[in-house]
């Protein structure tokens, strides 16, 4: 199983005290910890994706539940959020959601209210990171620390580029991520829905 290389670690320290304790003789402290070692490698699990071809495609930049299908203004522009929540079940792991290139990546601090609420997206802490698609238009997504998250890993920079559903980042334990799809798309998702990061559809763009 591959494991995001943020995981290492994290991994280690639980994985560092099962020996300490099989040392110590602890037996039942060793056999915690060894499960604690595994819900944490399972967490930062970094399981292979085949992604859909089409330029047309939006895709799920992340594991989880659509919570939230609003329309909404961003940047002036008349758009739909699509809100995906991820639960520390789901993998963390953050992927293009179409290919382009980096424009912008602004970072912002903030609360740290539950992933699944509606205003999170204004107040908790995130990363905004903007894509141009090869049609030249832009299309934004944003990385939103939950409750439990308290880390935001955006691996690339402004002139990157991306291919659709290529990693990008990591959000540590539970956390959210907002697509803003352009006017004119048509979503084929539905709220309640679970997604697959690189591989479920959101929407279809008009070309």
């Amino acid at each position: 199983m591959r494991i995001a290389k943020e995981g290492y670690p994290i991994i280690a320290i639980p994985a560092l005290l099962v020996v300490i304790a099989l040392l110590l003789g602890w037996k039942f402290a060793a056999a915690v910890f060894a499960i604690v070692t595994l819900a944490v490698t399972a967490f930062f699990r970094d399981p292979e994706r085949i992604s859909p071809l089409g330029n047309d495609l939006i895709l799920a930049p992340a594991d989880g539940k659509v919570v939230e299908i609003s329309p909404v203004e961003n940047g002036g522009d008349n758009c739909t959020r699509v809100s995906i929540f991820m639960s520390p079940l789901d993998v963390h792991v953050n992927r293009a959601p179409v290919s382009g290139t980096v424009q912008k990546v602004e970072y912002q601090k903030g609360c740290f209210l539950p992933a699944y609420k509606e205003d999170c997206s204004e107040n908790n802490e995130r990363n905004a990171l903007t894509l141009i698609g090869a049609d030249g238009r832009p299309l934004k997504l944003v990385q939103i620390a939950g409750i439990m998250a308290r880390r935001i890993i955006c691996r690339v920079k402004p002139g990157d580029a991306l291919e659709a559903g290529e990693r990008f980042g990591i959000i540590m334990f539970g956390s959210r991520v907002d697509v803003y799809i352009p006017s004119g798309a048509e979503i084929v998702v539905g709220k309640g829905r679970h997604v697959t990061g690189g591989e479920s559809v959101l929407a279809r763009k008009s070309l």
